[in-house]
């Protein structure tokens, strides 16, 4: 955590130029994903904006629909009141300018009988309560219908804001969203770059341990013919037997005596030690495994898969297995395990093909000079190349089979 929090402030200062390349990509990547959080998040915000301005909108057309009813309701009543008003006027008028005959004087007179005057008022007044009646209803119909109109005419306002205010929220979700979207590309666009620079430093460094791993190759074959060249005279030499000491004639004259010398031996020089001859080769070449150094590089870019041991995939335990095996070394998948082969190296004398542990014994990977290992490091990475100074205080020690 204490990691992860501080590259999460290098990411947010600009500033992972300490970091290694895996820490340099894992902060990006992890910002990516926090800014692919933040995309979502605000993506289902939008969304529910736009539906609820879709729901104002829909709010608002209903609410246009019911004023048009009301404005026709309102329209026809105000014609009826109007019309009953009339008929109201148009009674009164009557009442005053009509013959007697229609006046209640006129209606006693004309009667033939009690019950037919009874008859004629009651009909008279049904017709005058019913016409004011008619008005009056009229009249409060208008009055209601007036009084949904102004009620609909202020909802429709009320709407019509909130229109408005969910597309201005919509709009600055939908901005919010855009530039979130940007940012996500172009952290993405830099986990692409980091990745690309991060396989091609793999391929260098790659091609500088083959190069590196081939020249200690050459040397250590070159020393090996030496010695056993070397070997090989002292062999010859040991083989070769003395020659046998003779006296040597003397031949008598008459003037002189010659006498023929034998020759010198050899001698060492004074002081000098005696040659020994140089030691037969035996085992592999230099100290450890170099060969086995070599194999791990030809699977640099295999995926890391949980409990692999195989150039399909691999975890690091199975890895160093997988290699070692190919030179006939057989290694349990356990990197705890591994720790307990072959015998301990310094930090200081470590040589090609030694294993190296991290993280408790949990992590283990193969040694190929300059301060560099091959490993299978976790899940969503590959076999690669990294320095040990990248583990820091994680190192463990060393073993050399």
């Amino acid at each position: 955590m204490a990691l992860a929090a501080v590259l999460a402030g290098a990411v947010l200062a600009g500033d992972l130029s300490a970091a290694s390349p895996k820490e340099r990509i894992r902060a990006k990547e992890a910002q990516a994903q926090a800014v692919l959080a933040q995309v979502g998040a605000l993506d289902r915000r939008f969304e529910a904006s736009v539906e609820a301005w879709h729901g104002a909108q829909y709010d608002l057309q209903v609410t246009r629909k019911q004023l048009v009813v009301d404005r026709r309701a309102l329209r026809l009543a105000s014609v009826q009141k109007d019309i009953a008003l009339a008929r109201v006027r148009a009674r009164i008028v009557s009442l005053y300018e009509s013959s007697a005959d229609n006046t209640t004087l006129g209606i006693f007179l004309g009667a033939t009988s009690v019950s037919d005057i009874l008859d004629r008022l009651d009909a008279a007044n049904q017709v005058e309560a019913a016409d004011h009646q008619l008005a009056v209803e009229t009249t409060a119909a208008r009055a209601r219908y007036a009084t949904a109109v102004r009620r609909t005419v202020a909802l429709e306002r009320e709407r019509a804001a909130a229109v408005s205010q969910r597309d201005l929220e919509r709009r600055r979700i939908g901005d919010m969203l855009a530039e979130r979207q940007r940012l996500l590309a172009s952290v993405q666009s830099e986990v692409v770059k980091l990745k690309a620079d991060e396989a091609r430093r793999q391929a260098r460094l790659a091609a500088e341990a083959k190069a590196r791993l081939a020249a200690e190759q050459a040397r250590l074959k070159q020393e090996a013919a030496a010695r056993a060249a070397a070997a090989r005279t002292a062999k010859e030499a040991a083989a070769t037997p003395e020659v046998s000491k003779t006296p040597t004639p003397t031949t008598t004259t008459a003037a002189t005596t010659t006498t023929q010398a034998p020759p010198p031996p050899t001698t060492t020089a004074p002081g000098a030690p005696a040659p020994a001859p140089a030691p037969a080769p035996t085992g592999p070449a230099g100290p450890g495994h170099p060969e086995a150094a070599t194999l791990a590089l030809r699977y640099l870019g295999v995926p890391y898969v949980w409990g692999g041991a195989s150039p399909s995939g691999f975890d690091c335990s199975g890895l160093v297995m997988y290699v070692y095996a190919q030179i006939g070394i057989s290694l349990p998948h356990f990197a705890a395990a591994q720790y307990a082969e072959g015998t301990p190296v310094a930090r200081s004398d470590l040589q090609p093909g030694d294993l190296v542990f991290f993280d408790g014994l949990n992590h283990v990977g193969i040694y190929i000079g300059d301060g560099q290992f091959v490993h299978a490091p976790e899940t969503g990475d590959v076999v690669k190349i990294t320095a040990l100074s990248d583990f820091g205080n994680a190192y463990v020690g060393a073993r050399r089979l």
